[in-house]
């Protein structure tokens, strides 16, 4: 849940990079990380390297944003580790959490890994009382540079295919496209809940 600091006027949300193994979520953090402006306050971004798994275990990456409604706005960036052995960390990342990414691989091999996946960020913000119904997030569609790759319109049917679709973005994260549009996305969904909600109490 977001974290409303009335001292020093912060508001702190937290967005969940989710997917399968080795889809793209850590590249999509450490691009976002090399671009911020240095004259901007960025967290250090930090790793923890699992002996079986060769991308990053747990990202955390705060970016300072402009002020709404007078809050300054933190974003905590996370991502959750790919394979399944790792469940038990996928749901303690999950605690708490305002916003959602969902990084699919694009290539037609991994369209079982990434059904899978997502079905199983659902059972996990199940477990913490919590559905995507309630929750901002945008899908991205990442290795579209790749030769082997599934239509979007096959991606949408299998990870989209709801009464009322979310923003989804094609991408390159390795190559940095797409990995900005996805996150100004979901950081102004967020922002457009938080205003409602305070519109809504204050009335």
């Amino acid at each position: 849940m977001a974290i409303i600091n009335q001292v020093t006027k912060e508001l702190q949300v937290k967005i969940v990079y989710y997917g399968p193994g080795l889809c793209g979520k850590t590249t999509n953090l450490v691009k976002i990380h090399e671009h911020v402006p240095s004259a901007q306050e960025k967290g250090k971004l930090v790793s923890l390297v699992t002996s079986s798994d060769r991308t990053l275990f747990f990202d955390f990456l705060p970016i300072e944003a402009v002020a709404i409604k007078g809050f300054k706005t933190k974003f905590q960036l996370f991502t959750v580790p790919g394979q399944v052995i790792y469940n038990t960390t996928r749901q303690l990342v999950l605690r708490g959490v305002d916003g959602v990414v969902f990084v699919a691989d694009s290539q037609y091999e991994k369209m079982a890994e990434n059904a899978d996946s997502f079905a199983n960020l659902e059972e996990n913000l199940k477990a913490h009382k919590r559905s995507l119904a309630e929750i901002p997030y945008v899908l991205q569609y990442n290795k579209r540079d790749l030769s082997n790759i599934a239509p979007v319109e096959y991606l949408d049917f299998l990870l989209n295919n709801r009464e009322v679709q979310v923003p989804a973005f094609e991408a390159c994260a390795q190559r940095g496209q797409g990995v900005f549009e996805t996150l100004n996305m979901i950081a102004r969904m967020l922002l457009q809940k938080f205003i409602a909600e305070t519109s809504r109490a204050a009335a």
